[in-house]
C-alpha cells in the first residue's frame, strides 16, 4: 500500500500561527514524521511526503505528486484555527470531499474515532469540504484538523511531543484498521555464542593442596589404591 502524508503549509506560510507565534507547520511536520515511522512497521507499506521543510510546497504540486505516484491514500495533517485571537473553539475534526467513495469516509471515521479516544479532545466529527487536497487527488483523501491553535489549552497541547505522538498513533491506528495492515515480523536476536568444547587437550582434576610433602604423598597413595592415576606436582608460591 502506498500512502502520502501531507504536513499542511510550511514554516513561513503567512498567518498559519497561533496567537503567540507557534507555526502550524511545526506541529504538522512532526506528526507526519511520527506517522511515517509507525506506518513503516507494517508489511507492504510505502510512505511518501507531499511537503518539504525547505519550502512551502504549492497545493497543486502536492496533489500532482500524489496522482503521479498513484498512491492509495492521501492524508493531510493540520492544526485548526478560529480567527487569529484566543477563543474557546476546540476539538478535532476530519474532512473528506463530498463526492468521495465510501472508503474515504470509512477511513476518516476510524481515524477520528482513534483521535478522540487517544487525546480526549472534543469530537467535532467527520465533515465534508471542498479543500484542494481533497478535490484534486485521484485517490481516497482525508484532511485532519488536530486541535485549535487559537485555544490556549489546545495550543499548549499542540506544542507537546506526547500530544503529537498521540495524534500520529491515532492516524496510523485508523489506517491499519481500515486496510487490515499487518505488522512486520520482529527480528529475533541470535543466541549468544557458546564456548566451544576443547577437542585437543586434557581436563585436570585437583584433589588437594598441602604445604607438607608427606600429606601429599599419603593422599596420592590412597588415590592409587582406589584405582586413580595420581601424582604429586609442586608449585612454587609467588
Amino acid at each position: 500500500m502506498k500512502i502520502m502524508l501531507d504536513a499542511g503549509h510550511g514554516f513561513n506560510t503567512p498567518g498559519k500561527r497561533s496567537p503567540d507565534g507557534m507555526a502550524e507547520y511545526e506541529f504538522n511536520r512532526v506528526v507526519a514524521n511520527y506517522a511515517k515511522q509507525l506506518l513503516e512497521t507494517y508489511q507492504n507499506t510505502t510512505v511518501y511526503f507531499a511537503h518539504s521543510d525547505s519550502r512551502d510546497v504549492p497545493l497543486q504540486e502536492r496533489t500532482n505528486s500524489a496522482n503521479k505516484l498513484k498512491v492509495d491514500l492521501y492524508v493531510s495533517i493540520h492544526a485548526n484555527a478560529y480567527g487569529s485571537t484566543w477563543n474557546d473553539a476546540s476539538g478535532i475534526e476530519t474532512y473528506v470531499y463530498p463526492s468521495r467513495p465510501k472508503i474515504a469516509v470509512e477511513v476518516a471515521q476510524k481515524i477520528q474515532k482513534h483521535l478522540i479516544a487517544d487525546t480526549g479532545r472534543k469530537n467535532r466529527g467527520v465533515k465534508t469540504a471542498d479543500f484542494h487536497v481533497l478535490r484534486e487527488t485521484d485517490m481516497d483523501a482525508i484532511l485532519i484538523e488536530s486541535g485549535f491553535m487559537t485555544n490556549r489549552e489546545e495550543a499548549t497541547l499542540l506544542r507537546t511531543d506526547s500530544y503529537r505522538q498521540k495524534v500520529a498513533g491515532a492516524i496510523v491506528k485508523g489506517i491499519a484498521e481500515q486496510f487490515n495492515l499487518v505488522k512486520k515480523p520482529v527480528a529475533t536476536p541470535p543466541p549468544p555464542p557458546t564456548t566451544p568444547p576443547l577437542t585437543n587437550g586434557l581436563y585436570k582434576v585437583q584433589v588437594g593442596a598441602f604445604s607438607d610433602r608427606k600429606n601429599a604423598d599419603e593422599l596420592v597413595e590412597r588415590l592409587k589404591k582406589d584405582g586413580y592415576d595420581a601424582y604429586v606436582d609442586f608449585e612454587q608460591k609467588k
